[in-house]
């Protein structure tokens, strides 16, 4: 074929697709229904040139006319771009909330839509049973475009939205591995498959898959955070992703390509916002938003293009073979939203789906570009019958038609009569508070730009006098509004400072304050914020930013790998991190008190700004105290990671002054090229944190316990070699009553509380506990728990005796501890016994 003549064909399907949404807005009909019509028409028109002229035809004419569409241009071509992008675009933290209703409609319902079809066809069709089932697994796509632009054009519900996409995101994995299950029964010359292969090849085929996704996705997001000084190459990477993925899974590996894909999005798009810089990130969605656009486009088109091919030699009979189907795929699906769906929320196993989310989801089931596809691919393979093929293709494409050109059609007035498209009364009181509020800043900006401009007094007068009714109608229809009441305003404004929040954590690590680790556990923690309040309200919101406080993952390894191998890395560079986050979250933390007073208040009121800032508040004494335990155990690390901080921040600010002179004109592209480049050796060397080095802050320790402060050097060298760190967390038990005494523990920071003879004392910074045991010769008589994080210096038996012996501070110490405790009170204090040789 002449390259300019397929230029020539590419420009105009593009062109056909830049005006399809134009006019499927017009027509207020979905964009995919308008593509499937141009796309069946330009089909219908090859065919009928073909026909009616033949071999008169230019040969470029007609080899455009028979430009082979074949099936594995949609599956390797457009097939891994959309189930990326899908992937790349979920809001995967708000899903886990219906996490069971978007697995069960994904994977459940595949199964029970091929199992409806396959049953129901059967008695009807000439094809076999397990050919009636390959049409079922071929049918139990669903296509979440069309869906998806609708619910948004028209507010819907953003939970219906996601409930849909995540449906279909998980139902094309389930349903291509379905498929390639049955057609393999259905080719001749092909092994059958066994039950093994389906009780253990197909999941084995499905993990594996999703095993690859993760670990290729995993490595290319390293590789991303390595190109970060060059974004167009990072874009370029991406772009690689779910190609490289979908063939070294399918072809290498032998698993499922768009299981593969799929995980890997979603591991990009869970991982990505916080190892990413902000501004590459948004590159990448953008770009990715727009090849999906275009392989949507274009797979419509093209597909649609073959719909005349596939219908061309339907008969009578077939058409009512096609309403089996939809009246098969339909029960299916009643089946799963009003049997399984309440079976499962009335054993609290899913949240309730409401009856109106369960009929846009069963009228908005509509089948698109993957279903054509597999159809397609099972229409080109030879060794498939032909009357299977002929069937199969007509029956899946009539399917299609019907639910994009019936449904499709009517899903927006199905909307709307089931009042999904308005809001509800809670956001409509917060829309028009929101209103209200927005027209008095715009007010305020207007009055002050204006003054800036010489215009006319009377036109300004009399424009000010129009806004001023505009602006009293909002404030009047706000103040009249008693929908949200004080309990739901609490709620409504965490969730906006937690989200405000967030977008702190995203600049301060766009402005490197926040290094990748620490900026994905911050958004971690707001996400888990956010669901809290959602689900508890203010006690949520608390309970959850105090677990936000809880050490990393890994911490009780590092802190085992420390106590028993005495291998400090782990902890050391777990501790590093801690610091910085709690430094981070500080800064952010602060700033949220401006937030509040200057837009929450605004719109929730004085008393909600009061309960917001005390909610705050105890959030900065809760890292205070954090902080405080931290720079206890680390004397001097905070100062250096602080200092480190400022240093930074000055680097961020001298690069603003040099892009401002740049933009002014002052300094040329040159010389502004030699600047960024000694800022970006500058920056890489304030990258690197401050070394913790734990065995210094031990000896630090030794020193400002006063119990030991009486050591000389020869001694004091002695127990840094013998004594050992212990890390506790709350409620680690430290001490059990019966077991031998064998340590002796001081605290170096936190709280411990000991429990004896039916009393509870507690210990705190600075003093020990164990000793009596050791002293007394006798099992240990008390319980001893950590109430807090705690840093525990522990010496054992025999060295503990030999300091005794000979330092009386350290004695007199002792002694004071066990009369504080009471429980050696008028007792002198026996001399030390002997230890053994070690």
């Amino acid at each position: 074929m002449d390259i300019v003549l397929l230029v020539s064909a590419l420009a105009v399907l593009f062109v056909v697709i830049a005006l399809a949404e134009p006019v499927a807005e017009r027509l207020r009909l979905p964009y995919s229904v308008v593509l499937a019509v141009i796309g069946a028409a330009l089909g219908a028109t090859s065919v009928g040139l073909a026909a009616a002229w033949g071999d008169q035809l230019a040969p470029e004419v007609a080899s455009l006319l028979a430009l082979p569409i074949k099936s594995s241009v949609f599956m390797y071509v457009f097939l891994p771009t959309l189930i990326f992008q899908v992937a790349l675009g979920l809001d995967l933290r708000r899903m886990l909330d219906d996490w069971v209703p978007i697995l069960v409609m994904a994977v459940l319902a595949v199964l029970v839509a091929t199992a409806f079809v396959g049953l129901a066809l059967s008695p009807f069709s000439s094809m076999p049973l397990l050919a009636c089932f390959l049409l079922g697994a071929v049918v139990s796509t669903t296509d979440p475009s069309a869906v998806v632009s609708i619910f948004r054009s028209l507010s819907t519900p953003q939970r219906l939205a996601r409930i849909v996409e995540g449906e279909s995101l998980l139902n094309d994995a389930a349903a291509i591995a379905l498929f390639g299950f049955f057609l393999s029964f259905v080719m001749a010359g092909v092994p059958n498959p066994t039950l093994r292969d389906a009780l253990i090849g197909l999941p084995t085929i499905i993990v594996s898959g999703a095993i690859c996704g993760w670990v290729i996705a995993r490595i290319a997001l390293r590789a991303m955070r390595l190109l970060g000084h060059w974004p167009l190459a990072q874009l370029s990477l991406s772009i690689a992703i779910p190609y490289a993925t979908y063939v070294i899974a399918d072809h290498v590996l032998h698993a499922s390509g768009v299981v593969a894909v799929v995980v890997g999005g979603m591991t990009l798009n869970w991982l990505a916002p916080g190892r990413l810089a902000p501004a590459a990130w948004t590159n990448l969605r953008e770009v990715w938003d727009l090849l999906a656009h275009w392989a949507g486009a274009l797979i419509f088109v093209m597909a649609s293009l073959l719909i005349p091919r596939l219908l061309g030699d339907a008969k009578p009979a077939d058409f009512l073979l096609i309403l089996v189907v939809i009246l098969a795929a339909s029960a299916a699906r009643i089946v799963m939203l009003w049997g399984v769906l309440p079976l499962l929320s009335s054993f609290n196993l899913s949240p309730q789906v409401e009856r109106p989310y369960r009929i846009a989801m069963l009228w908005g089931g509509l089948r698109g570009a993957v279903t054509l596809a597999l159809a397609l691919a099972v229409t080109e393979n030879w060794r498939v019958p032909s009357d299977i093929r002929r069937e199969l293709g007509i029956l899946a494409t009539g399917f299609t038609l019907y639910t994009l050109f019936i449904q499709g059609s009517t899903l927006r007035r199905v909307v709307r009569a089931l009042g999904l498209a308005r809001l509800s009364t809670l956001d409509l009181a917060l829309s028009r508070q929101a209103v209200a509020v927005a027209l008095q800043t715009v007010r305020e900006g207007v009055a002050s730009s204006v003054k800036d401009h010489n215009l006319d007094h009377d036109i300004v007068r009399s424009e000010a006098k129009a806004f001023a009714g505009r602006l009293d109608q909002a404030v009047a229809l706000a103040d009249a509004e008693t929908a949200i009441r004080q309990k739901d305003r609490v709620p409504l404004g965490l969730l906006a400072m937690t989200g405000h929040e967030r977008d702190r954590v995203l600049e301060a690590f766009h402005d490197q304050e926040l290094a990748p680790d620490e900026a994905e556990r911050l958004l971690a923690q707001t996400d888990r914020l956010m669901e809290a309040t959602r689900t508890g309200g203010r006690a949520g919101y608390l309970r959850a930013a105090r677990r936000g406080l809880r050490f990393a993952r890994g911490e009780r390894w590092a802190i085992r790998v420390h106590n028993s191998l005495r291998l400090s890395r782990p902890l050391a560079q777990l501790i590093a991190s801690r610091f910085e986050m709690l430094l981070g979250q500080r800064r952010i933390l602060e700033e949220l008190h401006l937030y509040i007073d200057s837009k929450i208040r605004r719109i929730h009121g004085r008393r909600v700004a009061e309960i917001l800032h005390q909610v705050l508040t105890t959030r900065q004494t809760a890292n205070a105290e954090a902080l405080e335990a931290l720079r206890l155990q680390y004397p001097g690390y905070a100062e250096e990671l602080e200092r480190r901080f400022i240093r930074r921040l000055a680097l961020r600010l001298e690069e603003r002054e040099y892009d401002t002179m740049l933009a002014d004109g002052l300094i040329g592209r040159e010389v502004h090229t030699a600047l960024m480049q000694s800022m970006r050796e500058a920056r890489a060397r304030q990258a690197q944190r401050p070394p913790l080095d734990l065995a210094m802050q031990k000896s630090e320790m030794l020193r400002q316990l006063p119990a030991l402060a009486g050591l000389d050097a020869a001694q004091l060298k002695m127990v840094q070699k013998r004594i050992a760190t212990v890390y506790a967390h709350p409620g680690d038990t430290l001490l059990r009553k019966g077991d031998p005494a064998r340590h002796v523990f001081f605290i170096a920071s936190g709280a411990v509380e000991v429990t004896f003879a039916g009393q509870v004392q507690k210990l705190g910074r600075g003093e020990m506990f164990g000793q009596l045991g050791i002293l007394t010769r006798r099992p240990r008589r008390a319980d001893a728990r950590a109430l807090t994080h705690c840093t525990l210096l522990r010496l054992d038996e025999a060295r503990f005796l030999d300091l005794l012996a000979k330092n009386d501070q350290l004695r007199q110490a002792v002694e004071e501890s066990t009369k504080r405790r009471k429980l050696m009170e008028g007792e002198a204090l026996p001399a030390p016994v002997p230890a053994p040789a070690p």
